[in-house]
């Protein structure tokens, strides 16, 4: 298992952290998410094995949301 830790440019109302929420925690291998509306940042558990936090990026982005930058953490 991992964590991940994303900063978004542009997170700016109450549903973008639901839209987001909701794709990551579809994904296959990821445990939780948590998005931080104020401190613009998501943050996610997941199984390393089945799924990448590259992944989990493009996923982001591809809802139309900038990554700032990602860290990652073993468990």
């Amino acid at each position: 298992m991992s964590k991940v830790t994303m900063k978004l440019d542009d997170l700016t109302c109450p549903s973008c952290m639901t839209k987001i929420e909701g794709a990551l925690s579809k994904k296959d291998g990821v445990k939780s998410v948590k998005v931080l509306f104020n401190a613009s940042k998501v943050k996610a558990e997941f199984d390393d094995a089945t799924v990448s936090a590259e992944d989990l990026a493009t996923t982001v982005t591809d809802l139309g949301y900038a990554v700032q930058s990602s860290k990652v953490k073993a468990l």
